[in-house]
């Protein structure tokens, strides 16, 4: 992966946290970032996790959700120790990570946001998130997300309804 990294791929090498790189070509006519990784890499959709920016009581938080779900606000309000959230503007999502949107990954972001990921991520020994721009995945253990991203767990997503 020389000369192709992404900082969320330089922050887990120089962290020591082993990860897998998966590439495909992404379909800029594709309606849902995640769903489509999901689809080209023929992973189930519960294991493929989108990387949503929230605000919290004026304070922009990192949420990792399952791309076959989505994020419920009240939880991350909570989980991330305030009272309302509601979904960051994009290009103040993309300012703070120094990602594009559907490209944005938990890890490597120029202004680190606190993290939180969804507690299903630890129901399996593998996940996927962005490894920082679209059509790029990272595959690790959940363990090592949370700890590359130094990330709270806790109950954020619900199913899709």
């Amino acid at each position: 992966m020389a000369g192709r990294g992404t900082t969320a791929t330089i922050a887990l090498e120089r962290a020591g946290i082993p990860f897998t790189v998966h590439e495909y070509a992404h379909d800029p006519r594709h309606d849902s970032y995640g769903l489509e990784a999901s689809e080209a890499l023929g992973i189930a959709p519960d294991r493929v996790f989108k990387t949503l920016i929230a605000d919290v009581d004026g304070k922009l938080v990192t949420a990792v959700v399952p791309v076959a779900g989505e994020l419920d606000l009240k939880a991350l309000a909570t989980a991330a120790g305030g009272k309302k959230a509601a979904m960051a503007d994009v290009a103040a999502a993309e300012r703070a990570t120094g990602y594009v949107a559907g490209g944005i990954s938990p890890v490597g972001q120029r202004k680190r946001l606190p993290v939180v990921l969804d507690a299903s991520a630890l129901d399996g020994p593998a996940m996927f998130c962005s490894a920082g721009r679209r059509g790029l995945e990272i595959e690790l253990a959940p363990a090592d997300l949370v700890r590359a991203a130094n990330a709270t767990v806790a109950a954020i997503g619900r199913p899709k309804g």
